[in-house]
């Protein structure tokens, strides 16, 4: 079983091969997920790439939509692997999805199908209400309902006596029985300002339409400027967590810069 620092390296790795291309902008070169009209981000992005060993690639070059594919794909690769790995601090049987799965296949959201089949065939529903409700995440973790065997496993906790018969975590409590959303991810290549609201009006709708446990919301992004990343991390508490794909390069990047140095003021930078 490999530690967390060698599936980090490995989750940087396939990045470095997989999505990283190098593009020129004013003459120099930067990774993909920089901003070419920001100095600041050109300069902190290729700091980070040499960092991690990334180099420029004689490969064709990759859209922002295919990158950003990519990176939910590997990701969710590295959850999974390191979740795995502790698999004896949260016991269960798990599900790593990025096929853009609808929140309504889940237990707190189940309610939600019912709605929109409602709201689909009533003008007046429909305009209140619109169908921005029913979000679907980058990368979804889930946990399945567990059997009555399993919660038998050392000892008989469960009965035949009615006894916590209506918990939908005992699969056979449900006809239909569903999955818990356990967290939702969503993976940011890079961030502008309409992409960090979007993410953060996805959160909203998590919070305000379950009916049950939260999940844990949290975002993941390779954003090298701190300011927007800022744009996430800092904010009234819709995520649990932001994420950077290099945080520890980061931040030795950042500290490493002449004192009194900001990454603002250029020229196409919004934060």
């Amino acid at each position: 079983m490999a530690t967390l620092a060698e599936l980090r390296r490995l989750y940087h790795s396939k990045i470095g091969s997989q999505i990283v291309r190098f593009a020129d902008s004013g003459g120099q070169a930067h990774p993909n997920f920089a901003d070419g009209s920001s100095r600041s981000s050109v300069l902190i992005s290729n700091a980070i790439a040499r960092q991690l060993g990334f180099h420029e690639q004689d490969t064709e070059s990759i859209s922002g939509q295919t990158a950003g594919s990519l990176f939910e794909r590997l990701t969710c690769e590295f959850i999974e692997e390191a979740f795995s790995a502790i698999s004896h601090l949260r016991p269960g049987r798990w599900q790593y999805l990025t096929t853009q799965t609808r929140i309504s296949r889940f237990v707190q959201y189940r309610h939600l199908e019912i709605l929109d089949k409602v709201v689909s065939t009533n003008q007046d529903l429909s305009a209140a209400l619109g169908h921005g409700y029913i979000v679907t995440p980058d990368i979804v973790i889930s946990r399945l309902p567990t059997t009555q065997e399993e919660v038998n496993e050392y000892r008989v906790i469960l009965d035949d006596s009615k006894a916590a018969s209506l918990t939908p975590f005992i699969e056979t409590n449900k006809a239909a029985s569903l999955p818990f959303l356990h967290a939702s991810v969503s993976c940011k290549w890079t961030i502008r300002s309409d992409r960090s609201q979007n993410t953060r009006t996805e959160a909203l709708n998590l919070i305000r339409n379950r009916k049950g446990t939260l999940p844990h919301i949290v975002a993941v992004t390779a954003e090298p400027l701190p300011m927007r990343i800022a744009s996430l991390a800092l904010g009234t508490g819709d995520l649990d967590c932001v994420y950077h794909f290099a945080l520890n390069e980061l931040r030795g990047v950042c500290a490493s810069l002449p004192r009194g140095w900001r990454p603002i003021g250029d020229a196409g930078d919004d934060d």
